[in-house]
């Protein structure tokens, strides 16, 4: 479950038919909001235990994995007292991948360190925890109105978020960030610490690893083994560093949570902790409705068009299959959650229901004239705003995933762009133009290292037809509607394509390494100015500044506005318990291990067992591929402790836990706080849960951890790892 989010959202399931497994919450509002709730479902602990300051807690177990752009993407867990990190195979999916070659193919075969010198460094992959979370709202929001000016708010929200932020980190190694809630209705201080020492321990061969495949992907039944397993270091110190050091040493958590292996069952307590990405549940139907026609549709036709060509030259090439192995991934995982939250919408009542919320906010607004002075035009200026937005989003999101992702080479022109300037003014640029030439010459193997120029060009050619397909030709880019069919006179548009990639690939000096080297030595501005890729880039980027000039402008607008009907919706439901939407900070939800019935005469049961796996098995298919060990352990019905009390050897199991992408990898707890297993995935019936939550058709999917420590032990032969756990029978 990955990114891709434009707007923000409403909820009104929660509002009107609030449950108390519904929710991704502030770790710190546990006491006055949900512990009884909590209890009554089977919670054993304390707030006190789950999340403290003074004391260590669970939240101190709880980690972000952060990449090399500094955004976090996934969740991990300490699950030993010497830093041992449990996360999904998929979250650990691209640093494996890079840590692989064709020779040792960790993503293939699998990998299991049997000691900390055989753990590998993961370079550009950092963690982060908690240190504590403090409500900033009356410091930020002092003496603002909602009538304040908006510029006026701005100014004086990011200026006292600045000095909260500083002070927070004087005299001391933490970051801090102050992070919105309810679009600007409170706000929270995040403190947190930074890990850069990450070494990969072990992970299970793909075919247990990501078993199932894009097929699998967002579906139940599950039968995938989705984790991999990494270590924590900090300097003898005991402070973190940045990055891996000789003489670093495990890291040693305040808490690190024990895993059960006693089992759930329907019913059963859970509860997750970890960081989701962001959730859209404040939006109003008019934004779900642009969602359900126009940004999924569009990323869809985009990404769908890219992955088609991609997986057409990986099936041919081992190796391009595994340099490209994480991207693939991603880009089919968004492309699948884009259509499956469009065919959600359509076909369930979520805009229905929305729709109903908003009528009743509306009569009780239009029953007071205080209250229809305060928030009367409200949802008709949203209305009016979206019906503006839909084009101009679709135009940026068909540019921004398909255009400008049409070619490895489109975005390296803007690195020449300032060389260009630099020899129109040659004479009083000499020392510049010499220093930004060595530049570029010295990343030049870096660039073109993993380049493939008929991959490129393929998913150059599909990508514009793509566009001029789906977009209408009076939104288009003069490119394609003058400069395409003056410059290249095919009988059509798709005619005019075909020629000009064919100029790009043959003259273009972008997409050869010879051709950019032999301009680098004698550079010319005319070159870059007839340079058919240039002039694509220009074009894009002109269309680009546009239409984002309008989606700002428009966006600042919708966000004004979501947040006084926030406001509005917390003053008609004032004994209800709002929660925030995600956004990528530490959040709890809880629930039960509960079945579902998906469609009419259709139940799925809650646990999913190893025999599914040999049902699936397919030699024929990569996808449903099962490693011979396993087979021979299934025959033997070698499942160790680790079988239940029918004898057989559970692998996943689902509960209505609410989580969204970036909990991908989240400890899922039992009452006592034990590990009973690892989230990574929602289910296809309800892929519209970033915009609304549903009891009955949401569900977390959760590989259980009785089938990772027997992996762990039976197929990986990994003792040294399990010896360290403490494992609860």
């Amino acid at each position: 479950m990955r990114k891709f989010s434009v707007l923000l959202a409403i909820l009104f399931a929660f509002i009107t038919f609030a449950k108390a497994d519904e929710g991704m919450w502030i770790p710190g509002h546990i006491s006055k909001m949900n512990y009884t709730d909590m209890q009554k479902l089977g919670l054993k602990l304390s707030p006190e235990e789950i999340y403290s300051i003074n004391n260590s807690s669970i939240k101190d177990a709880i980690f972000q994995l952060v990449g090399e752009s500094g955004q976090g993407f996934c969740t991990g867990e300490m699950v030993s007292d010497k830093g041992l990190l449990f996360t999904n195979h998929h979250c650990g999916y691209e640093a494996i991948a890079n840590l692989s070659s064709t020779e040792t193919n960790y993503l293939d075969d699998g990998y299991w360190s049997k000691s900390l010198n055989e753990e590998i460094p993961v370079p550009g992959v950092s963690v982060t925890r908690v240190v504590r979370i403090d409500d900033v709202t009356e410091q930020v929001l002092k003496d603002i109105s909602f009538d304040t000016k908006e510029s006026e708010r701005d100014k004086l929200i990011n200026k006292r978020i600045s000095e909260i932020e500083e002070k927070a980190e004087a005299d001391n190694h933490y970051e801090a960030k102050v992070k919105e809630m309810y679009m600007g209705g409170e706000y929270y201080l995040f403190v947190y610490e930074e890990f850069g020492d990450v070494r990969f321990v072990a992970a299970p061969p793909s075919s247990i690893g990501k078993f199932g495949g894009d097929t699998d992907n967002w579906m139940w039944p599950r039968h995938t083994g989705d984790f991999s397993i990494f270590r924590v270091y900090m300097g003898k110190d005991g402070n973190p560093t940045d990055e891996y050091q000789e003489d670093n040493v495990p890291y040693k958590p305040l808490h690190h949570l024990p895993i059960s292996i006693k089992g759930v069952k329907e019913g059963d307590f859970t509860m997750i902790m970890g960081f989701p990405g962001q959730t859209e549940r404040y939006l109003p139907s008019y934004g779900m409705e642009y969602k359900m026609n126009s940004f999924d549709p569009t990323a869809v036709e985009m990404l769908g068009t890219k992955l088609a060509v991609m997986k057409k030259f990986m099936d041919k090439d081992n190796e391009l299959k595994l340099e490209l192995a994480d991207e693939y991934a991603s880009l089919a995982n968004a492309h699948k959650m884009f259509k499956g939250e469009a065919l959600n919408l359509k076909q369930t009542d979520a805009i229905q229901r929305r729709e109903k919320l908003q009528q009743e906010f509306k009569t009780w607004v239009n029953a007071n004239k205080t209250r229809k002075a305060k928030y009367g035009d409200i949802l008709t200026n949203l209305k009016d705003l979206y019906s503006d937005f839909e084009p101009v989003t679709e135009d940026l999101v068909a540019v921004s995933l398909g255009l400008l992702q049409s070619s490895d080479k489109i975005m390296y022109v803007q690195q020449y762009k300032t060389l260009k300037k630099l020899l129109e003014n040659k004479k009083d640029n000499e020392d510049k133009i010499k220093n930004t030439i060595e530049r570029l010459k010295n990343k030049l193997d870096e660039h073109y290292e993993n380049y493939h120029p008929e991959m490129d060009k393929e998913i150059l050619r599909n990508l514009l037809k793509a566009y001029v397909n789906y977009i209408d030709a009076d939104r288009q880019p003069e490119f394609f509607t003058a400069y395409l069919p003056d410059e290249y006179n095919a009988d059509n548009i798709e005619g005019s394509i075909d020629e000009f990639v064919e100029d790009v690939y043959e003259n273009s000096i972008f997409t050869s390494k010879e051709r950019i080297t032999e301009f680098l030595e004698k550079p010319k501005p005319k070159t870059m100015e007839k340079d058919p890729m240039v002039i694509f880039y220009e074009s894009l980027m002109s269309s680009v500044m546009g239409s984002q000039m309008s989606y700002l402008s428009l966006m600042n607008d919708i966000n004004v506005y979501e947040r006084k009907f926030i406001q509005g919706l917390r003053e008609f439901q004032p004994d209800k318990k709002f929660y925030p939407d995600a956004n990528s900070t530490l959040r709890m939800t809880y629930g039960t291990v509960q079945s579902y019935d998906p469609a009419d005469a259709v139940h799925y049961k809650e646990i999913t067992y190893i025999d599914g796996i040999i049902e699936k098995r397919d030699p024929n298919d990569e996808e449903f591929q099962v490693p011979e060990k396993l087979v021979e352990l299934y025959k033997a019905k070698d499942y160790g402790r680790y079988a239940d009390h029918t004898g057989n050897l559970p692998v996943c199991f689902i509960s209505d836990n609410d989580i969204t992408g970036g909990n991908s990898g989240s400890p899922i707890l039992n009452g006592n706080g034990e590990l009973v297993g690892l989230a990574f995935d929602g289910n296809w019936e309800w892929l519209c849960s970033n915009l609304i939550y549903n009891s009955e058709l949401q569900r977390t999917i959760n590989v259980d951890a009785r089938y990772v420590l027997w992996v762990i032990e039976k197929i990986g032969g990994a003792d040294n790892i399990i010896a360290e756990l403490d494992i609860v029978e």
